[in-house]
């Protein structure tokens, strides 16, 4: 069964910077395409970034593109998200996604979701 626990949300203030993590059990983790979303309140989520198989392809939402970077460990079955430059519109909860075919920026193409973990950036 295939599980993910995201980890490392928390409060920052305008300008700075957060590392969030999702580590995953699945026992071919370097086999599924990761991805994070995000959902802030009244809102639908959305996605922020995608990674590929061996890390070597990354996407993102323009939202996001120059702050954010995405990485992957497939020897700790690990996806990062660095987060710099935060803006107060980034608040949200965070959710990572894995899916085993090339990504998708729509959250129903995501058949494994993690429980999510909340980022605060204050103004």
């Amino acid at each position: 069964q295939v599980q993910l626990v995201e980890s490392g949300g928390g409060l920052v203030q305008a300008g700075g910077s957060l590392s969030v993590s999702c580590a995953a059990s699945i026992p071919t983790f370097s086999s599924y395409t990761m991805a994070w979303f995000r959902q802030a309140p009244g809102k639908d989520r959305e996605f922020v970034a995608a990674i590929s198989l061996n890390g070597g392809s990354t996407y993102y939402a323009d939202s996001v593109k120059g702050r954010f970077t995405i990485s992957r460990d497939n020897t700790k079955n690990t996806v990062y998200l660095q987060m710099n430059s935060l803006k107060p519109e980034d608040t949200a909860v965070y959710y990572c996604a894995a899916r085993r075919t090339s990504y998708s920026t729509y959250s129903f193409a995501y058949g494994y979701w993690g429980q999510g973990t909340q980022v605060t950036v204050s103004s």
